[in-house]
């Protein structure tokens, strides 16, 4: 029987786990990545991996361990490069001065690449021991939504936009889909798979994870418009102060909020097919779909 995820108990494996990545514990750069991961980040991505692994398997969490820390030090070195005077050149994230403000530039910016080759080297170990096809098969989904079919081109494409006068809302979408909803569709593809779903089973998630994945990013953008500093712990209003093209920027609110619904509402459609097909219950995840839609922070 699943069990809900133990936010507490994971964030303190996922201290010891990058801990014994590190020679020096008291190096400047090791204190800004501890600063960065455990800055009061919601845990979403380890969260859904362990919802889509547990949708297969009663079979311990120990299994895909490995992989949620991974998964939480990418999105946060992720954050820390995305924060910087050369991207979104931001200085408040989740209620605290970003890394850069806090340790400096250079030292944010090898903080990020830490906490990225540390999720390897996790990773890696795992897939050695566990020495199946499944961990390695997790880890490369992990591995794309990070680079340069995912994140990577996805970030290359937000700074592009904001030089160009006028962005498409399927440009938007198609951007996303690449920055942010690729490493929510990880998170689901990582779990099923380590969960020893099949391949139609893997589609239908793919096809959710891309659907949440978007309804996430677009809430966000929302937030930005509608939420308070003090709110939401990051600064708002950012986007149309610095031209970033978004769906509400492109879209404007009545819009971007229909579009919102919409993805949700596909995202559990998906989910029914999935319950019909694997014969899973997917409530966790419906109830997921409906808290992320209306989020406030």
């Amino acid at each position: 029987m699943s069990t809900s995820f133990d936010q507490k108990l994971f964030e303190d494996e996922l201290s010891l786990r990058f801990e014994k990545t590190q020679l020096d514990n008291k190096d400047p750069v090791y204190e800004a990545a501890v600063y960065s991961l455990f800055s009061g980040g919601k845990r979403l991505r380890p969260a859904m991996l362990e919802m889509a692994y547990q949708l297969f398997t009663d079979a311990d969490v120990d299994v895909c361990r490995p992989f949620q820390y991974a998964i939480e030090m990418i999105h946060s070195y992720s954050l820390i490069h995305d924060d910087l005077p050369a991207m979104d050149n931001d200085e408040l994230r989740r209620g605290k001065a970003c890394c850069h403000i806090a340790f400096g530039e250079a030292t944010a910016i090898l903080a990020g690449d830490l906490l990225l080759n540390a999720a390897y080297e996790i990773m890696t170990e795992a897939c050695l021991a566990a020495g199946d096809k499944r961990s390695l098969s997790a880890m490369k989904v992990i591995a794309s939504a990070a680079g340069g079919r995912g994140m990577i081109l996805g970030q290359s494409r937000d700074l592009a936009f904001e030089k160009r006068y006028s962005v498409t809302a399927a440009e938007i979408e198609e951007m996303q889909e690449l920055k942010t909803s690729a490493l929510i569709r990880a998170a689901f593809l990582a779990g099923g798979i380590l969960g020893a779903c099949n391949a139609d089973e893997e589609d239908l998630l793919y096809e959710f994870g891309s659907k949440l994945g978007l309804a996430f990013q677009i809430r966000d953008d929302l937030l930005d418009t509608i939420a308070t500093t003090a709110n939401l712990g990051k600064s708002t209003g950012k986007d149309e102060r610095d031209n970033k093209k978004t769906y509400v920027t492109v879209l404007g609110i009545d819009r971007a909020g229909q579009r919102l619904a919409e993805l949700s509402n596909d995202a559990k459609v998906i989910l029914m097919k999935l319950e019909e097909l694997a014969g899973v219950d997917t409530s966790k995840l419906r109830l997921l779909t409906d808290k992320l839609e209306t989020r406030r922070m």
